[in-house]
């Protein structure tokens, strides 16, 4: 028989520290040759990235020994740091971004003794020099160079900075000398990716922005031809406007130019000729076929050689499809995946992604287009402890205060070897998404574990403002962040409660970034939470809109709040660093020291107002940790602490968990 225990004390396998070890997962597939290459986290060494290889017998391994750091910081959320070309002689040739200098480095790994060689300088000034999403050229007047973006610091604002296409020279000429980097584009734009060249070589097309738009607002393709010397000429608007988000361009191997815009409501496949013939709609469906721009070169399609497209596409889960764009049809591949990240590679017939499950991470995987088979090929899944512990996620559709639909996904508390009082309603957090445009996916997550099996259960709200659920449900938040957001988590909390699902006195919000700030906010303004996790959050809306941010979402708040200059009471109402009187509920701050995009000093300015007020609070401040926790000690301490804090407000009896040292 199945022991009894109150929820929350359950024993559970899944500790802290293994939570931690699984953080992360790979990114940026591609491919050198028949070999697959990708990105991938090592939270127990350092929380660096790391860079591996598939070779073609199957065997992974690591291309870069510690501490190289395959990461870069454009717009500080980086984006596609390497690429790679198999050389006629020699094996392959790799570029990639190290993150602690920035610099792009040139690496031979077959050549018998090679290091990396830095291809780029170092400036001085602001936060330096840049690089993102890299392309190998040598083809019309690019003899062996690097194209990519380049994000250079003009002075020591955050805001003080300018990105341009440009052209690195593969022979190290610019390691020392910035004139040697060729550029590209006419910096006529604050924001650009890295340039898509059509296969004959002739034209470029890339997308770009301006403030204040964020680029899931509004974007451009700009379209070029390229010149005999390798330059740009005649860069033109082609595509796209202010109230149009152009999430990807590429091209076809025919030279059409294709493309996800969210013109009709939903980020969808287009085609359009180069030479302004009429747009054509690939795919018109009611879900999407890319997301947010939040890193530079995210790809959710990729066109094969043979005229059909790979597609990653769904409604609030995704799938991988081969897309025919003469009939319109998609195919899905077959698995148990419900969540593709924004990377793909081809080679041939090949499709290589990154996909999850509700029962397994994030893996790297390869869909055989002749055959219709699915394979795991690299970072496979293996259960750290027996899955029985796993939580069995619940879809949910939720209504809202105005009657509007909140999507959810609900993971009850789950353990094989305990089961709950038949009296007892378990304790529940409510789990805000950063962004705030991001949404919550639909994957195995040993942090939710790490609550569901000691018998605490965990609610992720895809509220107002999510990406995935269409133009529409995202532009809800419009000018209403700090109010949809809050309204939305709370109402999927009280409905919990009000169906018997979760303890009415034991419910708690908790979310990082742009999910903090949801966190914080709804402490101040609701009374529906026990407690709450407050994690490297924004909380004082008028510093972070004059100067304590970074360049990319310095304006963001023009959109989510309105024009400071228009509404300056707002920004102050909504704030938690105003309202820290009103904060009743006990609550857990953790921030990263090195964040230059929620800075600590909100955390600081909070903590001055919330001081004597007799809540009882802790706040935990991480050296060497930027926006996100990557140090797998860094996430174990964070994840103990929270764990601590609703024990000690939920009236959990556990003797466990480190004891988390509260202050009033």
């Amino acid at each position: 028989m199945v022991p009894t225990g109150p929820y929350g004390s359950w024993p559970s396998p899944i500790g802290a520290g293994l939570a931690a070890s699984h953080g992360g997962h790979p990114e940026y597939v591609g491919m050198i040759g028949d070999e697959v290459w990708w990105t991938a986290p090592r939270p127990t060494e350092g929380g660096r990235r790391a860079l591996v290889r598939r070779r073609a017998d199957g065997a992974e391994e690591s291309v870069l020994p510690a501490p190289w750091n395959v990461r870069s910081r454009v717009v500080e959320y980086g984006g596609l740091p390497w690429a790679g070309t198999q050389r006629a002689a020699g094996g392959p040739l790799v570029v990639f971004v190290h993150f602690p200098d920035q610099r792009l480095y040139a690496y031979e790994p077959d050549m018998p003794g090679a290091e990396p060689r830095p291809l780029t300088p170092v400036s001085a000034v602001g936060g330096g020099l840049r690089w993102v999403d890299p392309q190998l050229r040598t083809g019309r007047g690019a003899a062996g160079e690097v194209w990519c973006v380049m994000e250079e610091f003009t002075g020591e604002a955050p805001t003080d900075v300018r990105r341009v296409i440009v052209a690195v020279p593969l022979d190290g000429s610019a390691a020392e000398d910035r004139a040697a980097v060729r550029e590209l584009s006419d910096g006529a734009h604050r924001f650009v990716t890295g340039p898509r060249v059509c296969p004959d070589g002739l034209r470029a097309a890339w997308i770009a922005w301006d403030h204040p738009r964020m680029p899931w607002d509004g974007t451009e393709v700009i379209l070029a031809d390229v010149a005999e010397d390798g330059t740009f000429r005649d860069p033109r608007s082609f595509l796209g406007g202010p109230e149009e988000s152009i999430a990807q361009v590429d091209w076809t191997a025919d030279g059409q130019l294709l493309y996800a815009s969210d013109a009709g409501g939903w980020w969808n496949l287009y085609r359009a000729d180069p030479h302004g013939a009429a747009v054509v709609p690939l795919c018109a469906r009611a879900e999407e076929f890319a997301g947010p721009l939040w890193k530079i070169g995210l790809r959710w399609f990729h066109p094969l050689d043979n005229g059909l497209i790979a597609v990653i596409h769904g409604s609030g889960t995704t799938a991988l499809g081969i897309l025919d764009p003469e009939s319109c049809e998609v195919v899905d591949s077959a698995g148990p995946w419900t969540e593709w990240a924004p990377t793909l590679a081809v080679h041939g017939s090949r499709v290589v992604g990154v996909a999850a499950s509700p029962r397994s991470a994030y893996e790297v995987m390869e869909l055989d287009t002749f055959t219709g088979h699915t394979r795991v090929i690299g970072s496979a899944h293996d259960d750290p402890v027996d899955p029985a512990f796993y939580p069995e996620p619940q879809i949910r559709v939720f209504t809202g205060p105005d009657g509007h639909e909140i999507h959810a996904h609900i993971y009850p508390p789950h353990n094989p070897g305990r089961v709950a009082p038949g009296d007892e309603l378990p304790p529940y957090v409510v789990w805000a998404h950063g962004g705030p445009t991001g949404r919550a996916p639909l994957v195995l997550d040993l942090e939710i574990a790490y609550f569901t099996s000691r018998g605490i259960g965990v609610a992720e709200v895809d509220y107002g403002g999510s990406a995935g659920y269409g133009r529409e449900y995202r532009d809800r938040l419009r000018e209403q962040w700090g109010v949809v957001d809050v309204e939305d988590c709370a109402a999927v909390a009280v409905a919990l409660a009000e169906e018997g699902t979760a303890d009415p006195r034991r419910l708690a919000i908790r979310g990082g970034s742009a999910g903090g700030w949801t966190a914080a906010a709804s402490l101040a303004g609701t009374d529906v939470y026990a407690c709450g996790t407050v994690i490297y959050p924004i909380l004082d809306l008028e510093g972070w809109a004059t100067g304590e941010t970074h360049d990319f979402e310095s304006r963001y708040l023009e959109s989510l709040v309105g024009p400071l200059a228009a509404c300056p009471d707002r920004y102050r109402d909504r704030s938690p660093v105003h309202r820290a009187d009103r904060i009743t509920a006990p609550f857990l701050l953790l921030q990263g020291l090195d964040d230059v995009i929620c800075p600590p000093a909100q955390c600081e300015r909070f903590l001055e107002r919330m001081a004597g007020r007799g809540i009882p609070h802790a706040y935990l401040a991480f050296e060497g940790e930027g926006h996100g926790f990557r140090r797998a000690e860094t996430m174990t301490r964070a994840l103990e602490a929270e764990l601590s804090l609703y024990v000690r407000t939920f009236g959990i009896d556990r003797d466990d968990v480190p004891s988390l040292e509260l202050t009033t």
